[in-house]
């Protein structure tokens, strides 16, 4: 991949999200036109589905797995991106959507709770992923300290943490590890070989509701944040310690 995360991971996943206050619409000839509008522009994907919790998706498959996909839920709206060759081609869908929406979907900026740009990078390991967690990121912290203890063994080590990335703390930084393994699976050493670590970075804006809001302009400034954050922050101090973890194990 252009970007150079895949020499960090296994499968990368570019999110964008945006949540609302009130419901969207819901209504036939409003969910179609948006989806036709999205697809005129992106004639790739041309699976559209209504899922069984109302969830609209226009999506595009590759070898039987999604490679984009577009969702309208009650309240809340997703474009993402799998495995992208640069992260423009996923910004590209990212931005299209959110030129959209005002328009089509009836989103201000007064009904606009949050907006999302995440990231997320899986690590496939088929092991003790708690362990690969503990030893990665908290080894020499003082959580580590409590592996000293005789027959002590990591179980449950999912570690977050959220910052301000502005005064008002309207603009905010999460970066999340998820393990799958649970103390069954560590309890009789069988591991599922499909279950990834997780490894989420999210750049999250809680915009004031002032009229001359831009949502798309907004949305920019949180990638070039988020991306310069990805390389500087992100990519040494959590992806590559995991990596480093794994690789030992194998």
């Amino acid at each position: 991949m252009a970007h150079s995360f895949g020499s960090f991971c296994d499968d990368l996943f570019v999110d964008m999200c945006v949540n609302t206050q009130l419901e969207l619409p819901s209504g036939r000839e409003t969910v179609l036109a948006f989806f036709e509008r999205l697809q005129k522009q992106n004639p790739e994907m041309n699976n559209f589905a209504r899922r069984d919790s109302g969830e609209y998706v226009l999506e595009q498959e590759d070898d039987d797995r999604r490679v984009r996909w577009v969702a309208l839920e009650s309240d809340r709206i997703v474009a993402g991106c799998a495995d992208p060759d640069d992260l423009q081609q996923a910004y590209l869908l990212h931005n299209q959507v959110l030129e959209l929406i005002p328009y089509m979907l009836g989103v201000s900026p007064l009904d606009t709770d949050a907006m999302d740009i995440t990231f997320t990078m899986d690590f496939d390991y088929q092991g003790n992923h708690d362990e690969v967690i503990a030893e990665a990121l908290l080894n020499s912290s003082s959580f580590g300290s409590l592996y000293e203890q005789a027959h002590s063994r990591a179980v449950s080590c999912c570690p977050s943490m959220v910052i301000g990335l502005s005064d008002d703390c309207r603009l905010q930084a999460r970066v999340a590890v998820e393990s799958r393994s649970s103390a069954f699976d560590i309890r009789n050493e069988k591991y599922k070989s499909d279950d990834p670590i997780s490894l989420y970075f999210a750049v999250r804006r809680y915009p004031k509701p002032e009229p001359d809001f831009d949502m798309l302009t907004a949305y920019q400034e949180q990638c070039r944040i988020a991306e310069q954050m990805m390389f500087e922050k992100i990519i040494p101090n959590f992806a590559q310690p995991l990596n480093s973890a794994i690789a030992q194990r194998r």
